[in-house]
């Protein structure tokens, strides 16, 4: 299953280290169960994305591990891909960039040629051959129709899709410079939210966030001192104030951070899909690791 993670400590900075190799709890191993790509986005100090990703096996491509090791951001994105929809290439492997903004996904539409009509001619935001890029051009689309609202494009753009299409799962992480947003629908998968003290539970920790399972590794010195606010596909650590986001809630982290959510799709998709409905590829690519 692919596996997605945010990080906010908007407005100020933090140097974070991204364990993609060589770590013991490293997305290198979680690559060797799901080999078809990891990506690390965050944004440069006068708010320009920059993405390091790799549409292989991290463990295949040591360069890229090294060069996305350690990074400065106030906003971060990881994702750890296990195809469904389009071919190994550097074009379907996540984040993508549209608007300035970054966005990674778990879970699977279908209907892309009805959602390709549905785009018109922002399918030209598309690049690759995914569903989830696809997923992004809406949001894009439906947030500049609303004036650069971001929480209520990716509402519209979800509403339409659960409306519209048969869906899986639209877990998202999508980031600005300095805000980030998150959602959960339906229930089919997890998507948990920490807001982090400074110096976590206790005060005086340091970040250190190691997935259960050979996940992913982040660290930070930093945040000792600051708070922060993140989003992962599981718990990360043995923190209790990690929190199961409802099915259907948009999770909004403003500077400050401050984090506020709200569920907008109440409902389940009208063509709501089941691991046996799915092509075979499709659904190894669904199932818990």
């Amino acid at each position: 299953m692919c596996r997605l993670f945010g990080l906010s400590s908007a407005p100020r900075r933090t140097r974070a280290t991204f364990w993609l190799l060589d770590a013991p709890d490293s997305l290198s191993r979680q690559s060797h169960r799901e080999p078809d790509g990891t990506g690390l986005g965050r944004f440069t100090a006068d708010g320009v994305p920059r993405v390091d990703k790799a549409p292989i096996a991290a463990y295949e491509d040591r360069a890229f591990a090294q060069e996305a090791r350690q990074v400065e951001s106030a906003t971060f994105v990881a994702h750890v891909r296990y195809a469904s929809t389009g071919g190994l290439d550097p074009r379907n492997t996540h984040p993508f960039e549209q608007d300035g903004r970054l966005f990674a996904h778990n879970g699977v539409v279908e209907g892309l040629d009805r959602l390709d009509d549905h785009l018109g001619a922002d399918r030209c935001l598309v690049r690759g051959d995914t569903d989830s890029e696809r997923f992004f051009a809406l949001i894009t689309r439906e947030t500049r129709e609303r004036g650069g609202d971001v929480g209520a494009g990716i509402e519209a753009a979800a509403g339409w899709i659960a409306a519209n299409l048969p869906v899986y799962a639209l877990n998202l992480v999508l980031v600005t410079p300095d805000d980030l947003w998150a959602l959960r629908y339906p229930d089919t998968h997890e998507l948990y939210v920490l807001d982090r003290r400074a110096g976590g539970l206790h005060g005086d920790r340091h970040l250190d966030h190691s997935g259960r399972h050979g996940r992913m590794r982040v660290h930070s010195e930093s945040l000792a001192g600051q708070p922060a606010v993140v989003v992962a596909s599981e718990r990360m650590d043995d923190n209790p104030m990690w929190r199961l986001l409802e099915a259907g809630e948009l999770l909004h982290v403003a500077p400050g951070p401050a984090a506020t959510g709200r569920v907008v799709l109440p409902d389940p998709p009208a063509h709501r899909l089941t691991l046996d409905d799915l092509r075979p590829d499709a659904a190894a690519s669904q199932r818990p690791s």
